[in-house]
């Protein structure tokens, strides 16, 4: 009965998927058929109402569905290797790090590019991931991963505040705001070559290491027991995870709580099973974001909200409840 409900749960979420992908193409200050959308990717015609089809929309909607892709995995990931329902790479300051040297790039004046944006991106990812491995090096009781969060959350605030310094000092506040709080108002065709290409290497790989990730959720005397190393598995999940971390953040700027969210709902179907956790939070990370893109463009239309509000009201309620029922 659970496989049934899980492959009944596949298809629906595929389902609204697809739907959720044709109104992010549709909707907006403009509104779009679906007969100019099946045009525009079909019989293109240099004609304005394609050409913002073409160049505008759909690598938007496609970066966005990678992106979401990206934090629901890299989400699930961590919340394996951790042993803990409430980490996530914007819990740990991963995402953040990320920002912080983005916002100094932009302050020194360094061309932005897709590359530079990553180059940074990937710089401040790898910089946070060295401190949070440091601490995932120690021996991990309940109350180690506890100061792990801790210190994760002392870490994004710290970088939050060094990257509000920085706008203010550089002049760029306004521009970096828009980073901290996340969007694809920008995204382009390169941007969704950047994070499609990181997104399905780093996925791979997470598909490769879920079945470690699922020994390693049953503790680390288990996994020892079993003749894996506990610390080499974290390891090794890290150094797929910083990456995606990097290239979400460079396409989609700072995004939280989607890999909070996303899987708790999976292991609602699946359990502790990463081998279809994994493939299952891109799915709905995918899923969450696109909705979440739409309601960013459609509710003070036709100005543009930033994403990072809509998940940050879907994950605050949903974080301090799970917070509650662990501690309970």
């Amino acid at each position: 009965m659970k496989q049934i409900n899980g492959i009944t749960f596949t298809i629906c979420s595929l389902f609204i998927l697809i739907i959720g992908l044709f109104l992010a193409t549709s909707l907006g200050v403009t509104h779009i058929g679906i007969s100019e959308i099946l045009e525009s990717i079909f019989n293109y015609r240099e004609t304005l109402e394609l050409m913002l089809i073409r160049d505008v929309r759909i690598p938007r909607v496609l970066s966005v569905l990678f992106t979401g892709g990206i934090l629901g995995v890299t989400g699930a990931m961590i919340q394996g290797v951790t042993r803990n329902p409430i980490a996530e790479p914007s819990l740990l300051g991963v995402s953040q790090g990320a920002t912080l040297v983005i916002a100094i790039f932009y302050a020194v004046g360094i061309t932005i590019s897709t590359s530079n944006v990553m180059m940074a991106s990937l710089i401040g990812a790898i910089l946070t991931g060295i401190i949070v491995i440091g601490f995932l090096s120690r021996k991990t009781k309940n109350s180690s991963i506890t100061k792990i969060l801790l210190a994760g959350t002392a870490m994004s605030t710290f970088f939050i505040s060094l990257t509000t310094i920085v706008g203010l000092l550089s002049n760029q506040s306004q521009f970096i705001a828009f980073w901290v709080a996340g969007g694809f108002r920008n995204a382009t065709w390169a941007d969704f070559r950047l994070v499609s290409i990181v997104g399905t290497v780093g996925f791979l790989l997470a598909i490769l290491l879920s079945k470690k990730i699922n020994l390693l959720s049953l503790g680390d005397d288990v996994a020892i027991s079993l003749g894996e190393n506990p610390q080499k598995i974290r390891l090794l999940t890290f150094i797929v995870m910083i990456p995606m971390c990097a290239a979400a953040v460079a396409v989609g700027k700072n995004i939280g709580f989607v890999g909070l969210i996303v899987p708790h709902i999976t292991r609602k179907f699946f359990g502790e099973d990463y081998t279809k956790n994994i493939p299952l939070s891109f799915l709905l990370g995918a899923i969450l974001l696109t909705y979440s893109d739409i309601a960013a463009r459609l509710v003070y239309s036709p100005y543009e909200m930033p994403i990072g509000i809509f998940t940050a009201l879907i994950g605050v309620p949903f974080f301090i409840a799970v917070a509650r029922k662990e501690r309970g």
